[in-house]
């Protein structure tokens, strides 16, 4: 059946609101996430295989967002399906090369194919499969299953490993107790889990949040929670989290744009075990003949697991001081962020570019207002105008409401 409850709104005066400077930087911070930070540091992120609609107890959206707080999943193993499709221009093979030699590939200086900084970002787009197994904070495995080769990344208590087939390239780096704490403290969100605590963190009264069924996910019961903006000028449609009955744990984050067509990020599992993985899931020796990179620069988080990070500000703080001046514009789902370059000047014209402020100008549409001219960049989730002075503007709105935001933030 679907348990609908009869008021099916839950706003913040029903579950506990976190302070507003915190619901308006999270809401900033998800788009990003999904467009970058997340994929790049992905841990264990689940598809879906939907099918059934079980038969479970009625609940209520402020019972089920208690339910998922509550959910204290450790250990697991099971294969995911991730989906990305931010809508991004065809940029032929520079973006294949771009990860390349992010990663250290063949013309990369002195870095690694299996350097999970560049090998994971290639989850922020088109659809991949994973395998994942976690066995509590010490002990996590991910591998990105390729065309006749695989990439791993593996945690094992103070040891991290990526492994790339296709090279025969080892990556390695060592992490301690502490610094295991402070990057699960701020690391960006990488599960259904995390994505759906980021999202909950953005409920408000500007947001309707209800119960919508049930169905089942890798051949588990679960609820579905629908969360939605009641305001016009969003990009964000609806964020669909499945709910597993037993668990609480969030087994599918699916997020669909206001415009319609197929889902901007689609994360589920399809299959999943909560019994405890074999302990040597997680060991690893570089194979005969393998090129080992060891990392000894350890102020770098890479892909979640390896380096470490530094001691101080929370993430939301540490964005607003590498930006000159980070503030947030509007409410709600119609919040956007503002920072200056402080280069003083916009995008290189055609005139005065070349062909590079040709090809930028092409990616973009120019807009104007009292903010002066400028550029607006658009995906299907995410749009960001650079103006002319330097200024930039970035949100989870429509061209139009960014325009708007700026315009009333000049």
């Amino acid at each position: 059946m679907a348990p609908n409850e009869t008021d099916d709104t839950t706003t913040a005066g029903e579950v506990e609101e976190p302070r507003a400077g915190r619901r308006r930087a999270a809401r900033y911070i998800v788009p990003v996430t999904v467009m970058g930070v997340a994929a790049a540091t992905i841990g264990l992120v689940p598809a879906l295989a939907d099918s059934g609609d079980p038969d479970l107890p009625d609940i209520t959206a402020a019972q089920l967002i208690e339910k998922i707080a509550q959910s204290d999943v450790e250990r697991l193993s099971g294969t995911v399906k991730i989906t990305t499709d931010l809508g991004l221009p065809d940029l032929g093979g520079l973006e294949s090369g771009l990860l390349s030699g992010a990663a250290g590939g063949e013309d990369g200086e002195g870095g690694s194919s299996a350097d999970p900084s560049g090998r994971l970002t290639e989850l922020a787009s088109g659809t991949h499969t994973l395998r994942v197994a976690a066995d509590g904070p010490d002990r996590q495995k991910l591998s990105l299953l390729e065309n006749a080769a695989e990439y791993s990344l593996i945690h094992n208590g103070k040891d991290v490993w990526g492994y790339d087939s296709a090279s025969n390239e080892v990556y390695h780096a060592t992490v301690d107790e502490a610094d295991t704490k402070e990057r699960s403290a701020q690391r960006p969100p990488a599960t259904p889990k995390d994505f759906a605590e980021e999202a909950l963190k953005a409920v408000d009264d500007t947001t309707s949040v209800k119960v919508d069924g049930t169905a089942q996910v890798a051949g588990r019961d679960a609820y579905r929670l629908v969360v939605e903006p009641k305001q016009s000028g969003s990009t964000v449609g609806a964020i669909s989290i499945a709910v597993d009955h037993e668990t609480g744990m969030p087994l599918k984050f699916t997020l669909t744009p206001a415009g319609g067509g197929a889902a901007v990020v689609d994360v589920g599992f399809t299959k999943v075990s909560f019994d405890r993985p074999d302990a040597s899931t997680f060991r690893f020796t570089p194979p005969k003949g393998a090129k080992v990179t060891e990392d000894t620069e350890q102020d770098r988080a890479h892909g979640g697991f390896g380096g470490k990070p530094e001691r101080g500000p929370k993430p939301e703080e540490d964005l607003a001081k590498g930006l000159d001046g980070l503030r947030m514009l509007g409410e709600g789902w119609n919040t956007v962020a503002t920072f200056d370059t402080g280069t003083g000047a916009g995008l290189p014209t055609e005139e005065a570019g070349g062909d590079l402020g040709g090809f930028l100008g092409s990616l973009g549409d120019q807009v104007k207002g009292d903010f002066g001219k400028g550029t607006v960049f658009s995906t299907r989730l995410v749009n960001a105008l650079i103006t002319e002075d330097g200024t930039v503007y970035v949100g989870t709105v429509t061209k139009d409401a960014l325009v708007k935001a700026a315009e009333a933030g000049k």
